[in-house]
């Protein structure tokens, strides 16, 4: 159990915290709870609806006392600093927070249609079809390329964390692994192992373009149904990051088949801008798909 001068101790960063305040104190009072969405670390997220207007929004709720338990704290408010601050189409958008003495709240676009990793394994072949896959591409750069203008590197992208709109459209979410970079360059490895970069895996010094490269396999992954790394063991997937061991099943088109290779490469110098990405031909070509 978390001590409670722990728990005081986080309250008081949260209070001070330059991403929280606005005028209005919301509370829980203020939603109408509805069925649950999911299970996280901390707490859970439940689909609620604000009273006065009848907003759908997505609430997710963190325990105070397990971020303490598990050190998490700058985590935490570091995600709520960096998510209340983007404002974009394609960025999942947190709308307000506020907390009591047990609790933080956190108030979120709601995004109808669930994570991309279920519309991703319950499509034909558990892949998507190339105008669907060059459409979300698009609009996974354009967000990424925000967060970069503004000293963000996400850091943890993938399926699982990117999420669907009523209209069909992508939302970047789970900004948990996140970081402000305003020295442009960082030491720390984090993120999900098939989509680890070489540099981290070498704790090498990185920089904004460690998203480029999962760009690339999110890209890979959205056509073939899996990562182009994936292996049994730890090991061994980085063996195949480190020598760019990968292959391309025969379906995979050349236009894509491009694009992956000029993100997935060893020098981050060498990696296609986030603007290349969005003006490539294959992209181009199918960015107003289905």
């Amino acid at each position: 159990m978390a001590k409670r001068s722990e728990v005081l101790e986080l309250e008081t960063k949260i209070i001070n915290h330059e991403a929280y305040g606005t005028s209005y104190k919301w509370s829980p009072r203020d939603f109408e709870l509805g069925s649950a969405l999911g299970q996280g670390k901390f707490g859970h997220v439940h689909v609620a609806r604000e009273k006065k207007t009848g907003y759908l929004v997505a609430i997710k709720t963190l325990f105070k006392s397990q971020i303490v338990k598990s050190g998490c704290e700058r985590q935490v408010l570091r995600e709520i600093e960096i998510q209340s601050h983007l404002k974009h189409p394609n960025i999942l958008r947190m709308l307000t927070w506020f907390h009591d003495e047990r609790r933080i709240y956190l108030v979120i676009e709601f995004a109808a249609q669930g994570e991309l990793y279920k519309h991703l394994t319950n499509s034909p072949k558990g892949r998507f079809p190339e105008s669907k896959a060059a459409r979300y591409i698009y609009q996974v750069a354009d967000a990424v390329e925000y967060c970069h203008q503004h000293h963000v590197i996400h850091r943890d992208i993938k399926p699982e964390n990117i999420l669907v709109d009523f209209n069909g459209d992508l939302k970047l979410a789970d900004f948990g692994w996140s970081v402000h970079a305003p020295s442009e360059r960082r030491k720390t490895m984090c993120g999900t192992l098939d989509y680890l970069p070489p540099e981290m895996i070498k704790r090498e010094v990185y920089d904004v373009s460690v998203d480029q490269w999962c760009i690339g396999v999110l890209l890979y992954e959205f056509l073939v149904g899996k990562p182009p790394f994936e292996s049994q063991g730890q090991d061994k997937t980085y063996e195949r990051i480190l020598t760019l061991d990968m292959e391309y099943p025969s379906y995979v088109p050349e236009g894509a088949k491009d694009l992956i290779s000029k993100l997935l490469r060893h020098s981050s110098k060498e990696r296609l801008s986030l603007d290349g990405v969005k003006k490539h031909y294959w992209v181009q070509q199918f960015r107003n798909g289905p």
